[in-house]
């Protein structure tokens, strides 16, 4: 028997949050071979749905993730005017 694992997050930014997901969302797309689901949609608040049937590779691929997000939000906050 094969056990799946999931997470789900929901972040919201304000109005940088569509440009988080379209910067984000790019490398999720690159990637279609990875063994862990990651899903991503947009509609006010950018919703991660990760599953995988390893935790270590559930965990793995959160970090990437939340990472690429703090490092967009650093990124647009500190280029703001």
């Amino acid at each position: 028997m094969t056990l799946n694992f999931s997470t789900r997050i929901e972040f919201f930014a304000g109005g940088s949050t569509k440009a988080i997901f379209d910067s984000v969302s790019t490398d999720n797309e690159f990637y279609p071979e990875n063994p862990v689901q990651t899903k991503m949609s947009h509609n006010k608040k950018i919703l991660i749905e990760i599953e995988s049937e390893h935790i270590p590779q559930l965990r793995a691929n959160l970090n990437s993730t939340l990472r690429l997000i703090q490092a967009s939000y650093d990124t647009i906050n500190s280029v703001k005017i």
